[in-house]
């Protein structure tokens, strides 16, 4: 090999390259475990511009860590693949990914082939998925407080903690207005002034017991898969926008039933607000064009020059007179607006904007039912949207313009309020997180008790599935199953617990058949992790482990590491 590459060509053969390639994994993973589960710390990120982040949330720190070796880059992609597939579970597949290749490396100390190893978990990840399956629940759209709880657990460790009841209400009630099967109906008002109900919560709250449930329907069959699948895209969560503000309390984040635009009325004498509104939505310039090519006009006389100004001011009094004619007051324009224009508008007390994003006018499209306009000669009566209310606001030190009460709109709006920015940043991160969450259990229809629970029932099932195995893949199928526990681990872990003393309990308890014992890190107790409404999307944990596998494999079949140049060897 030295001889046909460059001198500066180095390589990891063997052992060594699988040794320093599951050290660089384990590292990463050791850097982000500490931020897991509700009694999880934070990471101060600072930049080479000395800007901070100060965030628990994996798929940030990974982001930001700038990460250099190439082993660890692929921890990296499982974590974005996980934070794109499902939104949440980022630092759970990290771990995952770092405890099975931990495992695999004593396997591999013993002499037992890698692809041995890789058969093995192979057989463990695929009967995983079975296990979960058998160990979730169904959950629909109905479900609102399960739905909640979801939202809740999503956010409990993190900044929004404290409001984590206000912002799971609003996260809720947000995936529910965007759904596109629309079968939530689920007010913040009515919850909170005691009027929600529906079929399923009367279950929940005499305490329907979760082994029930779970011996009532212990596997997906085909008609639930065929379900899912039906549920599938059905959830959109990119027309939830996220506004946040500095300034005021995280508990005065609210839900707007429509869009919040990061822009002020174009004239100071257009009205503040318009009730009732009829809003155009128009893609071209509310100005004369300017012609593509050069051009000179020559104007001999003070009568040339006034009748062009003239000429010039009928053409921009037309454009108000058109949008004008057709009952609107409100112009949310994504080009300029000349200032003759602007004007006129205000003459006619019409609301206008101009400027305005391009995701936002489509956003303002779903809201408001309304048509965005590339042709003001096209505008008809029909292509308006509607809105309750348009309004400018002054939040904290900017103006904004709020578009509230839509009929049913398809695209809402969360304005997150906190102390500092670095508050509101990581409110909008645990609010993402949640949002995630929801609208995956909505698609996938399957939801799972948290709090480790999971894991240590997969991992007890796991052991006895190791046991029909004959060959040597059943040492790594146990492998498999030892390296699930590192999540209740890690969990017990940053609470400050003994955490033999919890896996002992754990496994006991799972043992007698509470397939949903979790650990309580404010007690170091085990609980019913269902019943405290600890639950997570079963699709999160599906991911995660998939992920995690998938790169852990990678990585056990990699014998042969070649760098290019001498720096590579030192990173």
């Amino acid at each position: 090999m030295e001889e046909v590459t460059s001198e500066n060509t180095k390589r990891r053969i063997g052992r060594d390259a699988q040794r320093n390639n599951i050290l660089a994994a384990q590292l990463l993973a050791g850097t982000v475990r500490t931020t897991l589960g509700p009694k999880g710390m934070d990471k101060m990120l600072v930049d080479s511009l000395g800007n901070v982040t100060v965030t628990n949330d994996g798929a940030t720190i990974l982001k930001e860590m700038h990460i250099e070796h190439p082993a660890a880059k692929m921890l990296v992609e499982i974590a974005k693949t996980q934070e794109q597939e499902v939104g949440d579970g980022t630092t759970t597949a990290v771990v995952l990914a770092g405890e099975l290749l931990k495992q695999a490396e004593i396997l591999l100390d013993q002499n037992i082939h890698p692809t041995v190893i890789i058969k093995g978990y192979r057989l463990a990840a695929e009967k995983s998925y079975q296990i979960l399956k058998g160990l979730s629940n169904k959950v629909t759209g109905d479900d609102c407080m399960i739905l909640k709880h979801i939202a809740s657990t999503a956010m409990t460790g993190k900044c929004a903690e404290n409001d984590k009841e206000h912002l799971s209400d609003i996260v809720v009630s947000a995936v529910s207005q965007i759904s596109e099967s629309n079968k939530i109906d689920y007010n913040i008002e009515d919850y909170n002034n005691g009027n929600y109900s529906n079929n399923n919560l009367a279950d929940y709250n005499n305490g329907l017991n979760y082994n029930n449930r779970l011996n009532e329907s212990s596997k997906l069959n085909d008609s639930d898969k065929a379900d899912n699948n039906k549920r599938d895209n059905k959830v959109n969560i990119e027309n939830i926008k996220i506004e946040k503000r500095n300034g005021g309390r995280v508990g005065d984040t609210r839900l707007i039933h429509g869009i919040v635009i990061d822009k002020e009325k174009v004239h100071s004498e257009m009205p503040k607000s318009v009730a009732d509104a009829k809003i155009a939505l128009l893609d071209i310039p509310l100005e004369i064009n300017t012609t593509e090519i050069d051009a000179k006009i020559q104007i001999s006389s003070p009568e040339q020059m006034k009748a062009f100004l003239d000429q010039e001011e009928r053409l921009l009094r037309q454009m108000v007179e058109k949008v004008s004619s057709l009952g609107v007051n409100v112009v949310f324009c994504q080009k300029g607006i000349d200032e003759t224009v602007q004007h006129f508008l205000a003459k006619r007390n019409i609301y206008a904007v101009r400027r305005i994003k391009k995701s936002d006018m489509q956003a303002l499209a779903l809201a408001t039912k309304g048509k965005i306009c590339n042709n003001l000669d096209d505008l008809a009566y029909e292509d308006l949207g509607t809105a309750g209310i348009v309004r400018e606001d002054k939040i904290g030190d900017e103006w904004m313009t709020f578009v509230e009460q839509c009929s049913n709109p398809k695209a809402v709006s969360i304005l997150v309020r906190g102390g500092t920015e670095h508050v509101t940043a990581e409110v909008v991160r645990a609010l993402e997180d949640a949002i995630g969450d929801v609208s995956t259990v909505i698609k996938s229809g399957s939801a799972i008790a948290g709090a480790g629970s999971a894991e240590i029932a997969l991992s007890r099932r796991l052991y006895l599935f190791a046991g029909t195995l004959s060959g040597k893949e059943q040492l790594a199928v146990q492998a498999f199953a030892k390296s699930m526990e590192i999540i209740p681990q890690t969990l017990a872990e940053n609470a400050g617990l003994d955490t033999i003393d919890v896996l002992t309990s754990l496994r006991a308890s799972n043992d007698s058949g509470m397939l949903s014992a979790g650990i309580n890190v404010y007690t170091g107790k085990v609980m019913d992790a269902w019943e405290e409404n600890v639950i997570e999307p079963l699709q999160t944990k599906i991911q995660a482990i998939s992920s995690a596998t998938e790169v852990a494999i990678m990585l056990l079949r990699i014998d042969d590491v070649i760098f290019s140049n001498k720096e590579a060897v030192e990173q």
